[in-house]
């Protein structure tokens, strides 16, 4: 389970994200949209750790991250939009070196679950500098996944991935959901986020200005009822980013 009570950055005069509070369940997976500078990418930095929040409490798995850092981080995985790997390191020691951060148990058996799961098994001994980009982010998403994490933050997963890809990334996605993982994700293909999430939240300005289902958040809007995710997306923050009063 992923948790935020008040969650609040500022930087400087800009409030990046204001007052967030909100709970991802485990199997579920909820969308997080916006337009650029919405907050979501700081929402997200925060819950995994990266960023410390002006206020607010997160806890990941049960534990809070501020008071038990370590078992918090322990139990989540972050993939961001720009994957960050090693020059000199291979695929699979990519995995060994991140499944021994995390102690994994069985790593010899784990690494090829993984490897074949993210349809990396012939590129195993290759480098980052000979992996496409769509490879990269695949083995982002594989060192994400070698130690099965109870929450999953995903930054724009699909970036650089080829139709098979994409489609075999949301079977992924959904099959770690399935299996128990609280997942957040985060996307401009809103075809994506409707095709797959449970929850949608949609940020602007650093704030959550609608949460829950497309039904419910179309519930709140009569005007936009029967509309598909995007048209409801700009029928809350305009065709120009600017919410619609």
């Amino acid at each position: 389970m992923i948790e935020a009570e008040g969650l609040h950055k500022v930087y400087g005069d800009l409030a990046a994200v204001q007052d967030l509070s909100f709970r991802v369940m485990p199997g579920e997976v909820v969308g997080l949209v916006g337009p650029n500078g919405a907050g979501k990418t700081t929402t997200l930095h925060c819950l995994a750790g990266i960023t410390v929040p002006t206020r607010g409490r997160i806890a990941v798995a049960g534990r809070d991250l501020a008071a038990e850092p370590v078992e918090a981080k322990s139990a989540l995985a972050f993939v961001p939009d720009e994957p960050h790997l090693f020059e000199y390191l291979t695929v699979e020691e990519h995995l060994r070196f991140v499944a021994r951060l995390y102690r994994v148990s069985q790593v010899d058996q784990r690494i090829p679950q993984v490897l074949r799961e993210m349809e990396l098994e012939d590129r195993h001994g290759a480098l980052p500098a000979e992996l496409s980009r769509g490879m990269k982010q695949k083995l982002a998403i594989a060192c994400a996944l070698i130690h099965d994490p109870k929450a999953l933050l995903l930054d724009e997963p699909l970036t650089g991935l080829d139709p098979v890809g994409i489609r075999r990334m949301k079977a992924t996605i959904l099959d770690h959901a399935r299996a128990g993982a609280a997942v957040i994700l985060s996307s401009h293909l809103l075809h994506l986020v409707e095709e797959i999430c449970s929850r949608v939240m949609i940020m602007r300005r650093g704030r959550a200005i609608a949460f829950g289902t497309i039904a419910e958040i179309v519930a709140a809007r009569p005007d936009l009822a029967g509309r598909r995710l995007e048209d409801v997306f700009l029928g809350l923050v305009g065709q120009d980013g600017a919410e619609n009063e």
